[in-house]
């Protein structure tokens, strides 16, 4: 990954397109690597289709293994470009929703379309030919979770450091409040309104 990383982040998932993007590129560059070969036979010129057929096949190689997906802890990024570079970022906070799709191939290949609304003007960020689309689109959800409760944690810490509760007990009495109310909603015995109400409550009460 070529972007850096932010302080205290850390990278949870990476991921590529899928191998099957591979596939027509390899039978190209062999059935022209041994074209090749066997017209050398008439011109050893003609070695240079060879050697051709594979700088194209490391080309699109090492296309791919630049092409990635990013899922740290507090962002997605989106990065491409083999001699360019394109990076795209959604910060966890902005997704609204996570969701994946998969034809008949991609299931049976395990690859598929992810698509991530945010809150951002441009709307919804779409992932072609996604490698593992569920790990992404679950890897993200549970990033998401994850930052949520620590944004809460640190909130809390906040307020009780701002109305002076600088007996120990007391605050991480609030955070244990927060992290239980957090679980519940992980588990669904909250809804996200009741969990967001009950937060605020517990924080400002």
């Amino acid at each position: 990954m070529r972007t850096p990383l932010q302080k205290g982040e850390k990278i949870l998932l990476v991921t590529y397109t899928s191998w099957v993007s591979l596939v027509w590129p390899v039978i190209g560059s062999l059935i022209f690597f041994a074209a090749g070969l066997w017209l050398t036979k008439y011109n050893g010129y003609l070695l240079i289709v060879s050697l051709i057929s594979v700088i194209y096949f490391l080309t699109k190689y090492f296309e791919w293994k630049v092409n990635i997906w990013v899922v740290t802890s507090s962002r997605v990024i989106d990065e491409s470009g083999l001699l360019k570079h394109f990076a795209k970022e959604s910060p966890l906070e902005k997704i609204n929703n996570v969701s994946y799709d998969q034809s008949i191939w991609g299931r049976m290949l395990n690859f598929g379309h992810v698509e991530i609304q945010t809150a951002a003007e441009s709307g919804a960020t779409d992932y072609f030919n996604v490698n593992h689309p569920k790990k992404l689109k679950d890897t993200i959800t549970q990033a998401q979770a994850d930052f949520e409760n620590n944004r809460a944690i640190n909130q809390a810490s906040q307020m009780a450091s701002a109305f002076g509760l600088k007996n120990q007990a007391a605050s991480s009495n609030l955070t244990s409040e927060l992290e239980k109310l957090f679980e519940l909603k992980q588990k669904g015995i909250l809804s996200y309104e009741e969990y967001v109400r009950a937060k605020n409550k517990l924080l400002n009460g």
